[in-house]
C-alpha cells in the first residue's frame, strides 16, 4: 500500500524504486536515479550529484583527466559564469553554501549544503552543469597552476608518495596502478578536446546519482529534480565499462624510494576483494544484481575488524607489538573498499633508531600469530564495538550522509551504507582468522620502504647546522604520531577538512582555492545557527541526537580510540 501511494503522488516522469531505513529510491525517465534523505533536525539540506567515473577510467597517457575535469566544472555555464556576473562560486557563497568537488578511483561528485529555502538553486546549478559546462582552452590553462600545486604538494608528502609507489607495483594491469591526480607527464599535456570528449561520454543522467539529505518536502524536492534533470535525455551511447582484471599476484614485490626525508616509512600491502566481496571487475549491471542480492559471506567485513584490531587505540596488536618496544613512531591500517578488488595496507612509521627491516619482521609475525591464533571474545567484541560507535558518530549532519551514500553508490549501491553496521555485527572470531590466512601470505604481498635522503652538505658534516637538524627531527618525530594514511581508513570514516582523498585527491580543500574556505560540516553549523527561525529548535534537536549517538555508542561498548 506504501508503494501505491508513492506512486499517485509522483510528478509525471518520475518512478518510486524501493524504500529501507528511511532511503527512498527514484529513477526518472532518463535512468538518472534519485536518493531521498529526509531529516528535519535542522534547517539544511545538502544536494550531492554522483557521477560514476573515476580515475578507473582513464586509459593510459590519460590519467589525472578526470581529476582535471572535475576543476573545469567550476568554470561556468551558460546560466552561471563571468559575464554574467553569476559564477558558480559567487551564487553559492551569497546563499551562505558550503560547496565542493571531489574525485576518487570510482566516482566524482558535486555537492552544496544550503539553507532549505535555496534548495532550487542547488538543483538548478548542478543540472545546469550536468551538460552546459564550459570547457574552454584557456580555463585549462588556467588552472592548471591550480592542479601543478597539488601534484607538488603530494610529492612534498613522503607517505604520499610511498603509497603511489606500491599501489604502481601491486597494480600492473589494472587502472588502481595511477594515483587519481595522475601522473604529471599526463595531466601537463592533456589537450581541451580530451576533457570534453570525457565529459560528453560520462557525464550523463544515465550515469549519476542525485541525492538529496535533509529538510524539504519530498513532493516538492521531486518536482524540483524533474523540472531542472527530467529534460536531459539518457546518453545515446552505452557507458563505456572497465573490464580489466588484475592478473593474481604470484611473488612478493618490493619497492624502495630514495628522497629527502627525516624518517623511514614502511608501507606492506596484500590484494583483497572488492567491496562487495568480488575477486574480479564486473560490469555495471553485473555490479547492480550483485548488489541487489549481496553474497552472504563477504571478506571485507573480516578484514575491516582484522584491521581495527591491528591499529584501533593503544592497546591493538600493531601499536602493543611496535610503538610501545620503540620500533615505531606510528602504525595505521586501512581497508580499500572499493567497486574492484583492492589492498588492505600497513603503514607505519619508523622509529629514528630502528631499522625499516626489524619493523617488518615485527609486523609480519603479528599477521601471522593473527592467522594461527584464534581471537579472544573479548578482542573481537572490542574492535567490533569500535567500529559501530565511529559509525554512529560520523553519520552526523546531511553532508556527511550524503558524501557517505555517494562512496557507497559508487562502488555498490546505496544499501552497503544502510547495512554496513549490521554485516559488521555479523563478522566471527573464525572468520577474523579466516581471512587472515586467507590474505597475509608471501605471494600476495607488496612491501614498499621509505628511506631518507639527508643532508650531508659539508656544514652539517661538520654539525654546523646540528641544532637545525634535531629541530626538523623532533618536528617529523610530533608529525608522524598525527599521520593518517594517504588513504581512507575505512568506508565508514567521515569526510575531513585535510584529507585529500574525501575532498579531491591530492587536493586540500578544493572549495577553498574556489572560494568557498569553510569545511562542509563547520559550514553546516554555521547555516544551522544563522536560521534566526528555527535555530533554538534544530541546536536542541543536534544537541539530543548527539545524546543518543553518545548513549547508543556506550551500549554497543567502552570504546578505546587513538
Amino acid at each position: 500500500m506504501q508503494i501505491e501511494e508513492q506512486i499517485d503522488t509522483l510528478p509525471a516522469g518520475i518512478k518510486f524504486i524501493a524504500e529501507d531505513k528511511g532511503t527512498r529510491e527514484y529513477r526518472l525517465a532518463n535512468n538518472l536515479k534519485v536518493l531521498l534523505v529526509e531529516n528535519r533536525v535542522a534547517p539544511v539540506a545538502t544536494f550531492l550529484v554522483l557521477y560514476k567515473v573515476g580515475s578507473r577510467n582513464e586509459a593510459v597517457g590519460h590519467t589525472g583527466a578526470t581529476h582535471l575535469l572535475e576543476h573545469m566544472m567550476f568554470k561556468g555555464t551558460p546560466t552561471f559564469n563571468k559575464n554574467e556576473n553569476t559564477q558558480i562560486a559567487a551564487t553559492l557563497q551569497k546563499i551562505g553554501a558550503a560547496f565542493n568537488a571531489t574525485t576518487w578511483y570510482d566516482r566524482t561528485n558535486y555537492f552544496e549544503t544550503v539553507p532549505s529555502d535555496q534548495l532550487e538553486l542547488a538543483i538548478k546549478l548542478e543540472a545546469d552543469r550536468m551538460r552546459n559546462s564550459l570547457i574552454a582552452d584557456s580555463d585549462r590553462q588556467s588552472e592548471m597552476t591550480v592542479v601543478r600545486n597539488e601534484l607538488d604538494r603530494g610529492q612534498n608528502e613522503p607517505m604520499m608518495v610511498l603509497d603511489e609507489s606500491v599501489y604502481a607495483t601491486a597494480f600492473r594491469e589494472h587502472p588502481y596502478h595511477h594515483p587519481t591526480i595522475g601522473w604529471r607527464a599526463d595531466v601537463e599535456n592533456v589537450p581541451t578536446a580530451r576533457l570534453k570528449a570525457f565529459y560528453d561520454t560520462f557525464y550523463h543522467p544515465s550515469n549519476a546519482t542525485a541525492i538529496l539529505v535533509g529538510d524539504f518536502e519530498r513532493e516538492h524536492a521531486l518536482d524540483l529534480i524533474s523540472k531542472y534533470f527530467g529534460n536531459y535525455p539518457a546518453s545515446s551511447e552505452s557507458i563505456p565499462e572497465v573490464y580489466t582484471n588484475e592478473p593474481e599476484q604470484q611473488g612478493e614485490r618490493r619497492i624502495t624510494v630514495r628522497r629527502p626525508g627525516e624518517l623511514a616509512l614502511l608501507q606492506i600491502a596484500f590484494h583483497t576483494p572488492a567491496a562487495l566481496g568480488q575477486t574480479t571487475v564486473l560490469s555495471s549491471e553485473e555490479l547492480q544484481q550483485r548488489a541487489a542480492a549481496p553474497p552472504v559471506e563477504n571478506d571485507i567485513y573480516p578484514l575491516v575488524v582484522l584491521s581495527t584490531i591491528l591499529t584501533g587505540g593503544i592497546s591493538s596488536r600493531l601499536y602493543q607489538a611496535l610503538v610501545e618496544t620503540e620500533l615505531a613512531v606510528h602504525v595505521v591500517t586501512n581497508v580499500d573498499q572499493f567497486r574492484d578488488p583492492g589492498l588492505f595496507n600497513i603503514y607505519v612509521t619508523v622509529s629514528p633508531d630502528a631499522e625499516p627491516k626489524a619493523v617488518e619482521e615485527a609486523v609480519l609475525n603479528e599477521l601471522a600469530r593473527v592467522a594461527d591464533e584464534e581471537l579472544s571474545a573479548d578482542e573481537l567484541a572490542k574492535a567490533q564495538g569500535q567500529i559501530l560507535a565511529h559509525v554512529a558518530y560520523t553519520r552526523d549532519g546531511t553532508h556527511n550522509v550524503a558524501a557517505q551514500m555517494s562512496e557507497a553508490e559508487a562502488i555498490a549501491d546505496w544499501r552497503f551504507y544502510k547495512d554496513y553496521a549490521a554485516n559488521i555485527e555479523r563478522v566471527t572470531a573464525a572468520d577474523v582468522r579466516r581471512v587472515a590466512q586467507k590474505y597475509f601470505t608471501e605471494d600476495n604481498r607488496t612491501v614498499g620502504t621509505f628511506l631518507p635522503k639527508h643532508d650531508t652538505t659539508e656544514g652539517n658534516a661538520h654539525g654546523g647546522d646540528a641544532d637545525a637538524t634535531r629541530g626538523e627531527r623532533s618536528l617529523a618525530l610530533r608529525q608522524a604520531k598525527e599521520l593518517t594514511p594517504p588513504r581512507r581508513m575505512q568506508f565508514f570514516s567521515p569526510p575531513n577538512d585535510g584529507d585529500h582523498i574525501i575532498v579531491t585527491a591530492s587536493d586540500e580543500n578544493a572549495a577553498e582555492e574556489k572560494g568557498a574556505s569553510t569545511t562542509p560540516q563547520a559550514k553546516e553549523q554555521q547555516l544551522i545557527a544563522g536560521r534566526d527561525d528555527k535555530s533554538s529548535n534544530a541546536v536542541e534537536a543536534n544537541n539530543a541526537q548527539s545524546a543518543s549517538k553518545t548513549e547508543f555508542a556506550s551500549r554497543v561498548e567502552r570504546v578505546e580510540l587513538k
